[in-house]
């Protein structure tokens, strides 16, 4: 891959959980930072403890050579007037241009199970026609607003949500407009939810504006799985790992990207307890692996 055209980001995810803030309690932002950047990372996204101030967070992150190159953005536009939505996103897009980001990932979370200790197998959201439309002509909305600020809105399909399988993921993209809406490609939860990741990448290659490189253990899904898990047991239970320590094709996903001449941030995003998955290690596992089969 082309180093002046990709490059590679760590998410805080694996120091502190935001869904479930004891995971990694004891671990500081400043840490997190700092091991991202030794472990060679030139990104983050924010995470829980990050400072909320621009001007604190920055000198943070420019000492250590770190950009912040995306946030999630919960949207609930099937559920909430538009107007209340947009002030939300337009806040957080203006914290996000501070610290020099040009991403913006949204989710829909209207309804979702991802927090709830519910099954993430059967309780997920699932929006009727006019719910749906809501979303898609809200965020064409959102992403219209984002590029008149120069940003670029990347939706997050997400275990739990109403845009969750390939075949959800396909009518979002298709009633929205590709000028305003790019797609956050994660292969964690396209594997979750039984779907080929890399057969998701090729067909919507030409939509992706951010990638998320997680990687899922097989036999951990399988024991969720039959035990009808929520999303956050799943996560204790150490269902996803970084690329190369689990069970998807990465080398695949990573010819995909390059043979399309992907540019933008790919994202190492995995969310395991950090008592038993060192952060630093898995950063570092993870970078080995990366830096081997893609060159960056």
């Amino acid at each position: 891959m082309d180093k002046m055209k990709v490059k590679l980001a760590m998410a805080p995810i694996g120091w502190t959980n935001d869904d479930m803030p004891d995971l990694g309690s004891e671990n500081t932002f400043e840490q997190c930072v700092s091991e991202m950047a030794l472990a060679g990372y030139a990104g983050s996204e924010v995470g829980n403890k990050y400072p909320n101030d621009p001007e604190v967070l920055k000198p943070f992150l420019d000492a250590r050579g770190l950009t912040i190159c995306n946030q999630w953005f919960s949207s609930f536009l099937a559920s909430k007037p538009f107007a209340e939505v947009e002030a939300d996103f337009r806040k957080q897009m203006d914290f996000l241009k501070k610290v020099g980001a040009d991403v913006i990932g949204p989710s829909e979370q209207t309804r979702s199970c991802q927090g709830k200790n519910v099954s993430v197998f059967s309780g997920k959201a699932v929006f009727n026609t006019e719910e749906f439309k809501k979303l898609t002509t809200g965020m064409d909305h959102l992403g219209k607003i984002a590029r008149e600020e120069g940003m670029k809105l990347a939706f997050h399909h997400h275990m739990g949500t109403s845009v969750q399988t390939i075949e959800e993921t396909e009518r979002f993209l298709n009633d929205t407009n590709s000028d305003y809406v790019h797609l956050l490609y994660d292969s964690g939860h396209f594997a979750f939810s039984e779907e080929d990741p890399v057969a998701a990448l090729k067909k919507f290659i030409s939509r992706v504006g951010h990638v998320h490189l997680k990687d899922l253990r097989a036999k951990v899904f399988d024991v969720v799985k039959k035990a009808d898990s929520s999303f956050l047991d799943a996560v204790r239970g150490g269902v996803f790992t970084v690329p190369g320590d689990g069970s998807i094709d990465f080398p695949a996903i990573f010819t995909i990207l390059e043979e399309n001449n992907y540019e933008g941030w790919m994202v190492v995003e995995a969310e395991q307890d950090p008592a038993k998955a060192n952060p630093f290690v898995y950063a570092k596992m993870a970078r080995d692996y990366i830096r081997t089969n893609t060159g960056i």
